[in-house]
């Protein structure tokens, strides 16, 4: 085997050894940006599961003090803890907020804003701040769950999960309200409605 055939050997096996590294390197950079976005929208996830649930807190707490202002449904806790949980509450809807002003792609952080608004609007609307009657109420509260849908869709295209909770494949639901016992309670809540600040 003369000198050329041993350097052409060497530059053959110098060439495959470096083949092979920066294909190896390759698949380990691809493998790390894959392992940082799987942790990234983990954390994602983590952030807007925790928004939307604040959010349904701060309501379903909104609708307790609201109802016990109004005298449609009385609460055994005093005023003071009613107004100390809902403070508390939207307090952990704000620190939910943050999250996805830090982790939210664009489409999810307007989605927030908007949803974060409505969800105030429901607060000020509990605790007296702005006045409304019980058509008011309610339709404030079709927009809050408008609101969440709209948030949970922009946050499933940002995760790249298929598919969509509103549209035509799911038509909109309206507010689940148990009936009326008797003629007169309808029309006692009605009247209640119609006659607060």
């Amino acid at each position: 085997m003369g000198v050329v055939e041993q350097l052409v050997t060497i530059a053959a096996v110098l060439l495959g050894a470096l083949a092979t590294y920066w294909t190896n390197a390759a698949a380990e950079k691809m493998r790390n940006r894959h392992e940082l976005l799987t942790r990234w929208d983990d954390r994602k996830l983590s952030a807007y599961e925790g928004y939307v649930d604040s959010v349904r807190v701060s309501v379903f707490l909104a609708v307790r003090r609201y109802e016990h202002r109004e005298g449609l449904r009385a609460s055994e806790q005093p005023e003071a803890e009613l107004i100390a949980e809902q403070s508390a509450a939207a307090r952990l809807r704000g620190q939910a907020f943050e999250r996805i002003m830090l982790l939210g792609g664009d489409e999810v952080i307007e989605a927030a804003h908007l949803l974060n608004a409505v969800a105030i609007e429901i607060d000020w609307q509990a605790d007296g701040t702005v006045p409304v009657t019980l058509d008011e109420w309610r339709d404030r509260h079709r927009a809050v769950f408008r609101a969440i849908n709209e948030f949970h869709d922009a946050a499933r295209r940002d995760l790249g999960v298929q598919g969509q909770v509103s549209g035509e494949q799911h038509p909109e639901r309206d507010l689940l309200l148990p009936p009326a016992r008797h003629a007169e309670e309808s029309t006692a809540v009605e009247r209640a409605g119609d006659e607060s600040p």
